[in-house]
């Protein structure tokens, strides 16, 4: 999975510009970390929280439509 595939998920998942996603980590659930840090980098979203759990990684922030 790629930064843009994740952020197309969070689109997929948005109510209105809140997402919450549960991402299962069968790779590397530090990898998703970063990629949603990159992307809170870039200004496209703002976490919330981003909590790694056994499995899997507990995403929750809100979609940047606005480009500043």
């Amino acid at each position: 999975m790629d930064k843009n595939r994740l952020l197309m998920e969070f689109n997929h998942v948005s109510r209105g510009n809140f997402f919450s996603i549960e991402i299962a980590s069968n790779v590397d659930g530090e990898s998703i970390e970063q990629m949603t840090r990159e992307l809170e980098k870039e200004g496209k979203i703002k976490i919330r929280e981003c909590v790694q759990k056994e499995s899997l990684v507990y995403v929750q922030g809100i979609i940047k439509y606005s480009s500043t």
